[in-house]
């Protein structure tokens, strides 16, 4: 009884524990410091805690701080758990993320999966419909961008640019401010502030000088600008601070756009700073962008009237810093999901979204001006949008040259801004005719969970009709390349195939401004426990732990052989083999038969369970005889390094 008493005395006591740590944890994710909520929950699925909830948060922790690699991670064990009983809002993200980390052919299959679970009542499935009837289409836009990473950014986030003459205002979270221990919550980043930087004669670089403004920049955010025709008026977003930094009813900070005014002298700073009067503490206001002729402003919120998430919304720039009431752009440029960024020339109106079909995160789309209202967004395409987050898109339409921001792979930081021109199709089409335009296709091949390099796969190159042209296979490093030269601006096809892994495919257009086209891929395995080790297919378990000198099945050990069990079950053709080994203590030959006991031992449990021993092609023990370390015979080592050796692998034979 008294037994009894102490473990429930534990439960409670960590039942306790968990509750408090989780109300901290809830906290900082209700004030959206993400970065500590994440840390907080993954502390307690450390400690054994795989309730759906909290699998929920920790991947909700990394999806609002757009980390879709993470969050994926955590909503698939949650999807694999749960399946039946996860609101069907979480198929949606786990779809997303799985846009996010270029995995389309699966971000299709969940959102079918969502669609199926919401009982069509959800717009975002019209909208996710329509990227899978013309997903190929993107993918297959002609390329028309040439892009630089600038020398301004840093290992931080740098995004936001306007033109300021010929300088670039932008907004960074460089660490070289007077606030240099402050960091922001979300992301364990310093605050954004607002720096300026000399465009060069080119328009391909930009120096960083200085930060803009001292009357501007605050110990909290600024980012995001424009300017008036005559840059004596500035327009910008920075948090809800003007000496008190205010919260709604929920403890959120919302963003607020400010303006400010300068006079005629170069030397001055800006002053008469005032909050826009169609500001809230209960929503976002920010990302603003003014028409060519100053009478139109246009901005980002999540006011009442909005479509979506976040909407693009303008109004009328009055005399006397008065303003008409917000009015939403409307359906043709906002969707359900996210309208950010957006840009206004003359002609066009560039902004990034979520919620058009796009190739991955927020892409950027461009929209002609109407006399009263906007055309059908155009998806930009590659290589100016990536499978992550691209926004902040503005140009000089008279040049074709401008800024883009992304927090794609091989930037320097974590928003990066780059340096782009536009090639117009005409001088595509020219420079094939007069070059004779070919290509070679190369890439490598990844897994998609654990970005490890995949050998020996099966790299196929198929035209746009699906005629297989040629085949190859992915060396050691998994890198591959077609032998086979390709016509420039053509769209092909690459399916890939390998045991243990499911199908994938990737369409793209070949380039017309370089010799080569580089297409990386990725594959994912059928099940998260399966995994390739030293180019051999096992099954990954936790441990399998027998008593000293014992061969039966333990509890715990059952535990990670049933999921052996349910993971044959799903897949009927799965045939392994079971390998048992032991450390080098006690005699050879006492560990060899130990060792097969054990095998035997293991095989058995399965049979029981349910598993046809045709589909247990050997059940073999090696004893000390392949040792992964060099704790043999004679050589002292810690308990850690023997336990190493004493181990159980499940290595498949076939699927």
């Amino acid at each position: 009884m008294k037994k009894n008493i102490s473990i429930l005395l534990l439960l409670l006591s960590v039942s306790a524990f968990a509750q408090k740590s989780y109300e901290k944890a809830d906290k900082f994710f209700n004030q959206m410091r993400y970065v500590e909520a994440a840390k907080a929950y993954e502390k307690g699925i450390d400690r054994g805690d795989n309730s759906m909830e909290v699998l929920q948060k920790a991947g909700d922790a990394y999806y609002f701080n757009t980390d879709m690699e993470q969050a994926n991670k955590w909503y698939d064990i949650l999807i694999s758990r749960y399946r039946g009983e996860v609101h069907p809002e979480y198929l949606f993200r786990f779809a997303h993320t799985l846009r996010g980390i270029g995995n389309y052919k699966s971000a299709n299959k969940w959102m079918k999966a969502f669609a199926k679970a919401s009982n069509k009542e959800d717009k975002r499935i019209d909208d996710y419909a329509q990227k899978e009837q013309t997903l190929a289409d993107v993918m297959a836009i002609p390329p028309a961008f040439e892009l630089a990473n600038l020398d301004i950014n840093t290992i931080y986030s740098d995004f936001g640019p306007t033109y300021y003459g010929s300088k670039l205002i932008y907004s960074s979270a460089i660490d070289t401010s007077y606030y240099v221990k402050r960091r922001y919550h979300w992301n364990k980043q310093p605050f954004l502030n607002f720096y300026e930087g000399q465009i060069n004669a080119t328009e391909t670089n930009v120096k960083r000088e200085r930060p803009f403004s001292e009357s501007l920049n605050t110990k909290y955010h600024e980012a995001t600008l424009t300017f008036t025709k005559d840059h004596k008026r500035v327009y910008f977003t920075r948090n809800n601070y003007n000496g008190d930094l205010k919260r709604d009813d929920e403890g959120v900070n919302h963003l607020k756009l400010y303006t400010a005014v300068r006079n005629d002298s170069i030397f001055s700073d800006w002053s008469d700073i005032q909050e826009l009067p169609f500001n809230s503490d209960e929503y976002s206001v920010g990302h603003p962008t003014l028409s060519a002729d100053n009478k139109k402003l246009y901005f980002v919120s999540d006011m009442p009237g909005s479509i979506g998430a976040t909407d693009i919304f303008v109004v009328d720039v009055l005399d006397d810093n008065r303003y008409s009431t917000p009015k939403n752009v409307g359906p043709t440029i906002n969707t359900s999901g996210r309208e950010m960024f957006p840009f206004i020339t003359e002609d066009k109106l560039y902004f990034a979204s979520d919620g058009h079909l796009g190739i991955g995160g927020l892409d950027v789309f461009e929209s002609d001006v109407l006399e009263t209202s906007f055309s059908e967004p155009r998806n930009l395409g590659l290589p100016l949008n990536s499978n992550l987050d691209d926004f902040g898109f503005i140009i000089n339409e008279a040049n074709e040259q401008g800024f883009v921001c992304s927090n794609r792979e091989g930037g320097v930081g974590d928003d990066d801004i780059y340096a782009f021109r536009r090639t117009t199709p005409e001088n595509i089409t020219e420079a094939i005719i007069a070059d004779n335009c070919k290509q070679v296709v190369k890439g490598y091949v990844s897994n998609t969970r654990t970005k490890e390099r995949i050998a020996d796969v099966t790299v196929g190159l198929y035209s746009e009709e699906g005629i297989k042209l040629t085949e190859t296979k992915s060396q050691l490093n998994g890198d591959y390349q077609f032998n086979y030269e390709l016509l420039c601006s053509e769209r092909y096809e690459i399916r890939i195939e390998k045991l243990g892994y499911n199908l994938n495919n990737k369409l793209f257009v070949t380039s017309s401004i370089s010799e080569e086209t580089i297409i990386p891929l990725e594959l994912e395995t059928v099940d998260e426990l399966i995994v390739e080790d030293n180019g051999v297919l096992k099954i990954k378990v936790g441990i399998i732990f027998f008593d000293t000198n014992k061969s039966y099945i333990r509890p715990d050990a059952a535990v990670e052989l049933n999921k052996i069990v349910a993971l044959m079950f799903q897949q009927p053709d799965l045939h392994i083999r079971i390998e048992s080994h032991t450390d080098s203590r006690a005699k050879d030959s006492y560990n060899l038969a130990l060792s097969q006991r054990r095998a035997d031992s293991t095989k058995d449990y399965l049979i029981r369970q349910g598993v046809l021993s045709s589909r247990i092609v050997e059940a073999r023990g090696y004893g000390e005889t392949q040792l992964i370390n060099n704790c043999e015979n004679g050589v002292s080592c810690e308990e850690i390094e023997h336990q190493l050796n004493r181990r159980s692998e499940f290595v498949i034979v076939k699927m």
